[in-house]
């Protein structure tokens, strides 16, 4: 299967126009999501785990409140929320739903964000903010998730159109300019600070399930504590977002390439999202069906 015809190659370039098209739900979603100064714990599984990383540090930050973010595996049942907002593209992750569920049963306030209608998280929770316009056929998911974030940093007050014309300006890139210096890179680490340690997260999942690819991720002031000590020639390092001083120059010292861009990082992950089909491409997978993934992970 070539990039071109795969799902998640049409999934990825959609995205831009995604985010701006769902500026027009803005109302909706402000009114779905806790109010400024409650205090919230927002979770997720995989992908929307690091969503509501990304989400829960960017709404502290701009002084809406207190915000954590939890796999909802293990969400701290012994702390009192105001709110917990739940994300699941699919409606049906076991684990989310059995706490929403839960939270449900206790009378506590819940939103769930989620694409599909008609699954038990929307049934099971407070409000709902259902996202059907960008669900996808892809396992891999790439534009309900960065959808969700650009939605969720809109109502943060943050300029969505703007970061949409970076994102297009990345996919209109041509390939080896874009990807210069990690294309062939054996093996890449992604690191983050902020509100962008959920994107390398996010960033480090997405090789792994689309091209079978070794990939890390650690907040960016965590490398040099012991990780760094796998740079070599022929990998790379990957930063998203603010760079702690001296890091770049490091990585390089290790003969290593450093990759940052100074565009948004919501932009970025879209031309990791490329590598993603790049990578695909050489490994010759399906970037449509990670191995051992379904789109739904339900446990028995």
């Amino acid at each position: 299967m070539t990039e071109h015809a795969s799902h998640l190659a049409a999934e990825i370039a959609s995205q831009p126009d995604d985010w701006v098209a769902v500026l027009g739900r803005l109302d909706e979603a402000r009114a779905a999501l806790p109010a400024p100064g409650e205090r919230v714990a927002v979770v997720g599984c995989g992908t929307s785990y690091y969503m509501a990383q990304a989400y829960a540090v960017l709404r502290e930050a701009a002084g809406h409140g207190h915000t954590e973010a939890h796999a909802a595996s293990e969400f701290p049942t012994t702390r009192t929320f105001d709110r917990v907002v739940a994300i699941s593209r699919s409606g049906t992750t076991t684990e989310v739903v059995e706490l929403v569920g839960r939270l449900a049963e206790q009378g506590r306030p819940t939103t769930a964000i989620v694409a599909t209608a008609g699954t038990p998280i929307p049934d099971l929770a407070e409000r709902t903010l259902l996202l059907p316009e960008v669900d996808e056929q892809s396992v891999v998911q790439t534009r309900f998730a960065t959808t969700t974030l650009a939605l969720l940093r809109a109502t943060l007050g943050e300029d969505v159109t703007a970061i949409a014309e970076q994102a297009r300006a990345v996919l209109a890139e041509d390939e080896a300019a874009a990807l210069a210096g990690v294309a062939d890179a054996e093996q890449l680490t992604f690191l983050g600070r902020g509100w962008t340690v959920g994107l390398a997260q996010e960033a480090a999942l997405k090789l792994r399930e689309s091209a079978q690819f070794w990939t890390e991720a650690y907040p960016a002031m965590e490398y040099r504590h012991g990780p760094i000590s796998i740079a070599t020639p022929g990998r790379a390092t990957w930063a998203f977002g603010e760079v702690p001083s001296g890091l770049a120059e490091d990585v390089r010292a290790t003969g290593a390439w450093f990759e940052h861009r100074d565009i948004d990082p919501l932009a970025d992950l879209v031309r990791l999202h490329r590598l993603c089909l790049v990578k695909a491409r050489l490994a010759g997978v399906d970037p449509d069906r990670p191995r051992h993934l379904t789109r739904s992970i339900i446990l028995s």
